[in-house]
């Protein structure tokens, strides 16, 4: 099953709630791109060195342990899962992601890792470049001041204090590399079905993802 959104967006969040409710697997691909963006920054591998990041990939180790709630990323071996989750790492991450050698090493996990279906695999480009065949796709979306609200949110509940107006920024400018970069931009699959969460909450957009699986595909395990 593939699910794609913006930042913000609460794809994540639903994502790792139908996977447990379906008793599957969760696979936060943006997880493992923050990952490889800190492989490149530690190794000092700018984002527009192509020959350098295609070498790093050939080497480097990025693990996703899914599991049934947020799951690990580990980096050569080191669980990286709270270090990659700042807005600095989300950033890098949509930068790095821009690189053809690390997209296609990060597609090449991923697919393998749908291999065996019972699979909620959430990103940006799921639904249209990482598995296109998926029986179920939906994109989850929001309008840009309420995702920021909620990332904003997301950030003072770890403790970590910020500006509303520079989160906002934040997204907008995450939007914005997101959808023009030139490989596998964010964009709606056009079997995908949309679901603008603004003015939903959490439960209400996992009732409706779970009525269209059920109603669409009965054979639920070959999602």
């Amino acid at each position: 099953m593939a699910i794609d959104g913006p930042a913000g967006s609460g794809k994540s969040t639903v994502a790792r709630l139908l996977a447990k409710r379906l008793d599957y697997i969760y696979v936060d691909t943006g997880a493992m791109y923050r990952a490889a963006a800190l492989a490149a920054t530690r190794a000092c591998v700018a984002p527009d060195d192509e020959a350098g990041l295609k070498v790093l990939m050939m080497r480097v180790e990025i693990i996703f342990r899914p599991d049934k709630s947020e799951g690990r990323v580990h980096l050569d071996g080191e669980d990286v899962t709270d270090e990659i989750r700042t807005e600095k790492a989300g950033m890098a991450a949509s930068t790095y992601s821009r690189s053809p050698a690390v997209r296609a090493r990060m597609v090449e996990l991923q697919r393998k890792m749908a291999e065996g279906g019972g699979v909620v695999m959430e990103g940006r480009d799921i639904g249209t470049v990482v598995l296109p065949q998926a029986e179920v796709k939906i994109f989850i979306d929001a309008d840009p001041s309420e995702r920021a609200r909620r990332r904003a949110k997301e950030l003072q509940l770890r403790g970590i204090n910020v500006d509303d107006k520079a989160v906002l920024d934040e997204v907008l400018k995450r939007d914005k590399q997101d959808k023009e970069r030139e490989i596998a931009p964010l964009k709606l699959a056009p079997d995908a079905l949309r679901i603008d969460t603004t003015n939903m909450d959490i439960e209400a957009v996992l009732n409706k993802v779970v009525v269209v699986i059920e109603g669409d595909n009965p054979h639920r395990e070959n999602v």
